[in-house]
């Protein structure tokens, strides 16, 4: 890899771009993004080498592109630098949702090497003003290599991924797309909804739950905070995956409101011993901090 072109630079291609400038300085970058304003302020902050005014600017000579834009816009987004592709070029995304961005960037860009990636990483924030280098440090990337890529250009993007501090897993995109529900989109599902029904209580004002939002409510409302379009466009290309897991969710979830109103403690405490072990678990593969209140320096 000796150029990479970022499309999106807002959290994730910025922070894609300030990661090569910190860990792989030898790779050039250029960048584009369709908001005037955004790429002035990437020139500013120096998210990549060049900020292009086109994206088909932007992946001429490339070795490698990778689009961070919304997986509802990646059909789109690859229709337009599809003409200045050189061969050979390995296209590749950030997506959280893998099978829907294949196929997209399959229609697109037939003939091209794609290889869709998911790097397991990210802040409720957005805009290229949310980019740091380290984001990607000892986190996973997923890589999901459709049948028939060569070996040569799955590792040589694995190399580039674990080059940026990941952690690199090879997966196949239905199995990532069925697991990240469960691990990401149903948790932000929750607490979309979870916030939204506390905001429309009308026995509860709107300042009351803000005031006094105890710890738990105050994360569902960090997770909230995410970036309404990525997470639009998720759950719309990931519904299949989504919904069955919803389900499951739901069953679990009424089996619940029987044992409180039963009064059945027992299997409260079994279910909350058996979760209490799974973050136990979480801690212990370095995917979260045991630090009191998530490592929060203010605990009020």
């Amino acid at each position: 890899m000796k150029t990479v072109a970022i499309i999106g630079l807002g959290l994730l291609g910025g922070s894609v771009g300030l990661a090569i400038k910190e860990r792989a300085g030898t790779i050039v970058t250029t960048g584009y993004d369709r908001d005037a304003e955004v790429r002035d302020r990437a020139t500013e902050r120096g998210l990549v080498g060049t900020v292009c005014e086109t994206a088909a600017q932007a992946v001429d000579g490339a070795d490698l592109v990778i689009l961070c834009v919304p997986v509802g816009a990646m059909e789109a987004a690859a229709g337009e630098l599809a003409p200045q592709l050189k061969p050979g070029a390995i296209i590749s995304d950030v997506g959280s949702s893998k099978e829907s961005v294949a196929q997209a960037l399959a229609r697109a860009l037939p003939g091209h090497t794609i290889i869709p990636a998911h790097p397991v990483a990210g802040t409720e924030q957005s805009g290229p003003e949310a980019g740091f280098a380290s984001l990607f440090v000892n986190r996973w990337c997923i890589l999901t290599p459709p049948e028939g890529v060569e070996k040569e250009a799955v590792k040589a993007l694995s190399d580039f991924w674990a080059s940026l501090g990941a952690r690199v897993e090879i997966m196949d995109a239905s199995h990532h797309d069925l697991v990240l529900a469960v691990t990401s989109h149903i948790p932000h599902l929750i607490a979309y909804t979870i916030v939204g029904t506390a905001s429309d209580l009308e026995e509860v004002t709107r300042s009351e739950v803000i005031k006094y939002s105890a710890g738990g409510f105050r994360d569902f409302t960090r997770i909230a905070a995410s970036d309404p379009v990525m997470w639009r466009d998720v759950f719309l290309n990931n519904k299949g995956a989504v919904l069955e897991v919803l389900g499951r969710f739901t069953e679990d979830l009424t089996a619940l409101q029987r044992a409180i109103r039963s009064g059945d403690g027992d299997t409260l405490h079994d279910l909350f011993t058996r979760t209490r072990a799974i973050r136990r678990e979480v801690i212990d593969q370095g995917q979260d901090d045991e630090r009191p209140d998530f490592g929060r320096k203010d605990h009020s």
